[in-house]
């Protein structure tokens, strides 16, 4: 191959390279964590204490927010051994907005809002109660509205504090459907468009939104939610691996203070990020320039899974007959 074949070769996408880093948008952030407020839901277990524990240790003023107070007091002398630190606790059930916003009052401005509560009931609908999912909408969609509508009167009229954050706990349930998780990917799926909606409302005001997608978490609620799990769930399930709660946060934290819009948790969340890409939002470049040019081979990859996972359900519902 001679040097004018070599160079054209090159400049296509370096050219594409140089192109993308004139449209992505928003601008890449730093969203500081030392010495500023966290505020976490969901912050009395799993990952939510663990995205305690990373920001305390990291300098973070914080505050948790759960339901059950004797939890809360369990997390906050947690947190306190482990890293000499104490944080503010609130109980309040984020399906109650009017408690929300006394809570989030309490405990003044907000400079990184992590919504994080969460619940799951897996269950095929045909089955499940119908007052179960709207337990889950309830509090996934409507307790993450609560919590952002509480806070951002505050967020936006913070002087000289720096980027905020505000970042929404998904699942990799809501980047792909999942048998027995309609009710759940609703909920999640929903949380999806709400971000890139939101991040839009709030870029003029220094706040950057991240969603984050964490697979299988080994937490109390993932022990709660495998006494129901479908055993068809199991096994299409089994493909993305569990992580631990403390790598999920770190993880999530590291994205927040990048101020990633997508954050993925693992190998298949990355590739579950660019098969979903789509009309979202993109702080970085590089990542949008593997977008582009793995955006073909990933819709293979999807087609691969589905394939495996339709095999899983003929087989199954054909072992029944």
């Amino acid at each position: 191959m001679d040097i004018a074949s070599l160079s054209l070769i090159l400049l296509v996408p370096v050219s594409l390279i140089g192109f993308l880093s004139l449209i992505t948008r928003p601008r890449p952030v730093k969203v500081p964590i030392k010495g500023r407020h966290v505020f976490i839901t969901g912050g009395s277990s799993g990952i939510g204490l663990a995205l305690a524990h990373q920001a305390a240790y990291e300098g973070a003023r914080v505050s948790i927010l759960a339901r059950n107070p004797d939890k809360l007091e369990e997390a906050k002398q947690s947190i306190r051994l482990a890293t000499g630190i104490d944080v503010a606790v609130f109980s309040a059930d984020v399906r109650d907005f009017d408690a929300v916003k006394r809570a989030v009052e309490e405990a003044g401005p907000i400079d990184v809002l992590v919504c994080n509560q969460g619940v799951f009931v897996p269950q095929e609908l045909e089955t499940q109660d119908l007052e179960e999912v709207k337990f889950m909408m309830d509090v996934n969609v409507m307790g993450t509205f609560h919590l952002i509508k509480a806070a951002l009167p505050e967020m936006k009229s913070r002087l000289n504090r720096g980027p905020a954050s505000i970042a929404i706990m998904s699942s990799q349930a809501g980047q792909v459907g999942i048998y027995g998780y309609t009710a759940y990917s609703a909920s999640k799926f929903a949380l999806r468009g709400m971000a890139e909606a939101l991040q839009q409302e709030v870029i003029a005001e220094d706040i950057h939104v991240s969603l984050i997608f964490p697979p299988d978490t080994e937490t109390p609620g993932l022990v709660e939610e495998n006494k129901r799990r479908p055993q068809l769930t199991s096994i299409i399930a089994a493909s993305s691996g569990a992580m631990k709660a403390d790598e999920v946060a770190k993880k999530a934290l590291n994205g927040i203070k990048s101020g990633s819009f997508f954050v993925p948790c693992n190998f298949e969340g990355h590739l579950l990020a660019i098969a979903t890409a789509g009309l979202s939002p993109q702080r970085s470049f590089l990542m949008a320039f593997v977008e582009v040019v793995a955006a073909g081979v990933v819709r293979v990859a999807g087609l691969c899974f589905q394939w495996n996972w339709y095999g899983s359900i003929e087989k199954w519902h054909a072992q029944k007959k």
